[in-house]
């Protein structure tokens, strides 16, 4: 078996309004932007509404994630976290079957 090399990969995807509240809903929740802090090292953090599909690693996504998502992830001024799968399933989104959500570190 041998590697598959992708050139290119579409990551755009569209949510369902009603999903995407549920979703963001969560994604704000006190419980939630607490333990994102605690694990960013900072003493508040804001969901920036900012969500991405990871991609396969290329030498144009070397980060693993679409290229104008790239400064977030080179500044310290902000935390990319996995979408639980759980929140996923709860906003009953299938497709995509994997999100990342970036947050902005506040107070540090």
């Amino acid at each position: 078996m041998g590697i598959r090399i992708i050139d290119s990969f579409d990551s755009s995807f569209t949510l369902e309004p009603a999903a995407q509240a549920i979703l963001f809903e969560r994604l704000k929740s006190e419980a939630f932007l607490q333990q994102v802090a605690e694990q960013s090292q900072c003493p508040q953090v804001q969901f920036t509404g900012l969500l991405f599909q990871p991609v396969p690693y290329s030498q144009s996504t070397p980060k693993g994630m679409p290229a104008e998502f790239e400064k977030y992830y080179a500044s310290r001024d902000y935390a990319i976290i996995n979408v639980s799968p759980n929140f996923m399933f709860k906003a009953a989104i299938f497709k995509p079957s994997r999100l990342c959500a970036i947050y902005q570190k506040v107070g540090y």
